[in-house]
This record gives structure tokens, sequence and C-alpha cells, in this order.
């Protein structure tokens, strides 16, 4: 994904341009699973699926190997237009299907892989470096996420975004659930991809930071430690992006359908302009409790309680948390002309249960297989 205006070797724009902009553009990175096309089993050609891809796609596409082999992921162009977000997305992940398709291989929207399987660490130095000084945190980490970014205009306004969302990002990931099986077994998670991916040393929620200087002391100082080999593996729920100028929000679990990977980028756009514009925020809740916020979410989903940390904590009705989410975010969403989205994005999730209530329903019985298959991307749906 590439943005313009960028400062060479800031990633953010010039300050001396007039960059202010009344709606944020936004993009997206899906993760998937790769599988074989005729069987619920894992298959390690992502990598040739990502070069497939690359060679028929042309300039204007993007796609990415990932950890393992069994992985492939694209991206899309920052857009204003939550429309030609909808459109990229579509047009991507059918290239992507084709290019598996001509692998034997089809794609899969789970952030866990539901049944028990083996896959390769890419064959690359940073993976590799990885794989030997992280060792089994490493070697079970195949999860698919969901990474939204949204511009911002300058890394102090990143970072106000950054303290400001942090209470909602639990909402975002029980919207978002969709890994509730595990190699075989039901984890008794809506998102397993949570609890997996915070084995990672820098992965999850952060302190309040005072500023942008305070944020990069922050980071080098893990990458010092060890505890991440490089800016890349500063897995914070939300970070600055070390490529583009944006914020990018990364709890979501990746989803099957995209008008709900729409209406999640919609909720990350007016998240960050909601968060920027607030004159003097109150302070955040601890850390410790964003921590518990963030369990309940990846252990309920929309199915229980939530955690709502806009005063003491307190536990409440996950779509009374979610519904107090939108108000606090209403005045973004008009001015980007995205409530009317969110709302129908809204009922469609409460009619049709997240991603981990699909795939409960779709295993009903113990054959958990049968998961893999409702979540295949199609390419009649890609099209």
């Amino acid at each position: 994904m590439s943005l313009p205006s960028q400062v060479p070797g800031s990633g953010f724009p010039d300050a001396g341009q007039n960059t202010q902009v009344s709606v944020r553009s936004v993009g997206v990175e899906e993760e998937f699973l790769v599988f074989d096309a005729d069987a619920p089993r894992l298959l390690d050609v992502g990598p040739d699926v990502v070069a497939t891809a690359e060679r028929n796609g042309g300039d204007e596409m993007q796609f990415e190997k990932e950890l393992k082999r069994a992985q492939a992921e694209l991206g899309s162009s920052p857009t204003e237009d939550l429309g030609a977000l909808e459109r990229d997305l579509r047009e991507r992940r059918a290239e992507l299907v084709t290019a598996a398709s001509g692998r034997g291989a089809r794609l899969v929207a789970s952030g866990t892989c539901p049944v028990p399987g083996n896959t390769q660490t890419t064959d690359d130095q940073r993976y590799r470096q990885m794989a030997h000084r992280f060792a089994a945190i490493e070697g079970q980490q195949l999860t698919c996420a969901m990474h939204v970014h949204v511009n911002v205009d300058s890394e102090d306004e990143g970072v106000a975004a950054l303290n400001g969302i942090a209470p909602w990002l639990p909402v975002l990931v029980a919207l978002s659930a969709n890994s509730p099986f595990h190699g075989g077994s039901d984890t008794g998670y809506a998102s397993y991809r949570r609890i997996l991916w915070d084995g990672w040393p820098t992965a999850g929620v952060t302190a309040r930071f005072t500023d942008a200087a305070d944020y990069h002391a922050t980071v080098g100082e893990l990458i010092s430690s060890g505890a991440a080999r490089d800016v890349g593996m500063i897995y914070f729920d939300a970070r600055l992006s070390g490529s583009y100028p944006t914020v990018e929000i990364r709890v979501c679990d990746v989803c099957l359908d995209i008008e709900d990977a729409v209406t999640l980028a919609a909720l990350c756009r007016a998240l960050v302009a909601t968060a920027v514009a607030a004159d003097a925020p109150p302070p955040g809740p601890r850390p410790e409790l964003l921590r518990a916020a963030a369990w309940c979410a990846a252990r309920w989903g929309m199915t229980g309680d939530l955690v709502d940390l806009r005063g003491p904590a307190a536990r409440a009705p996950a779509w009374q948390v979610a519904d107090a989410m939108v108000d606090w975010v209403a005045d973004a969403l008009h001015t980007a002309a995205d409530a009317a989205r969110v709302q129908r994005g809204f009922a469609r999730l409460r009619e049709c249960g997240t991603g981990a209530e699909r795939q409960r329903v779709a295993a009903e019985g113990s054959k958990i297989a049968r998961a893999v298959d409702a979540m295949t991307l199609r390419e009649e749906a890609a099209s």
C-alpha cells in the first residue's frame, strides 16, 4: 500500500505542505490461509501464489509473502471513498483467488487454522532470524489479521490518535472475531488469534505516550532490548506505521466478507478522526484494564459481555458497548458520509453473526473441517 506526499525516510507529509483534509484516507491489508483446493489441509504455496498474483496484477496491485508459507497477503490502495475501497478489495481478492487456483490452492479467511496442520517458515532472511530468536513463539504463529491504515498529518497527531482510540480497540476485536478453532479443537474463544498473537513480546496494549518522541524512544528501547528485531516487529495493537503517514490499527481478525471489512475500516477511520479532534482527552484506562478488556473481547466476541471503559471498568452487553462506540464517533461518521454504511454493517453482523459465530454454525456436530469450507473465498464472490 502506498500513500502520497511523503518526506523520504519519514513516512509523514512535509510540515510545510497543506495536507489537512476533511475526510482521511484509509487502506486495508488482509492476510489469508492457503489450503489445498480439494482437501482441508494447508498447502505451502503462499509465496508462489503471491508471485503469480504480482505478475498478473500489474503496477496497481500489491501482494505480499507472509511469515508462513501457507499464507498470502494483499493490500488495498489508500482512498477517502469506502465504495472505492470495497471495489479495490474485491479486485485484489479476485486476483489472489485466481493465482491460488492456478496452484491447486484456495484462500481461507480465518484468524487461525481450524484444523490440524503444519507449515514451514517462508524462506526469507528476516523470517529465519525471527524463527531463531523467538523459537516456539514464532513456530506457533500461523495467524491472519486485517490491518487498517488511517492517514494522519503528523507523528504527534498519530500519537494523539493512538492514545484516544485505545479504550475502543477491544470492541473491534469482538466485532471482527473470526478464529474460534485452532488445530482441530474449539478453543472456547471467539478470537483465539488474539491470544496466540499476544505471545510476541511487543504485542498488545500500550500505556499512553506523551508525544512522538516518547513513542520513538519506547520503540528504540524495545528493539535494543531484543524484544523486537526491527520496527516491523513492533506489534502494538495500534502503531505509527514505519512506512506510511498513517496510524495502523492491527487488532482485527481477517474477515470473510468484504462488507464486514469495509464496516470495520469505516469505524477505524472514525475512531482516529474523533480522537485527534478531542481538545483535552481524559486520562486513558491503565494498561492492565485494557488487557482485561481485550481478553474479554477475544473470549466472547459479540455473544457475551464486553468491558465498558468509559468510566470505572464494568461489564456490559457487547452490543451496548459497540453502540456506545458508534455514538462516540458519530460526528466523524457523518463527516465522512459513513454513518449509513456502519448502520447497515451493524445490522448485518447482528443478523448473520461474526465470523466466529458463523464458523461454529458451519462446524456443528464437531465437524470442524466444515469451517474451512465455510471460510473459503469463492471466485464468484471475489469477482
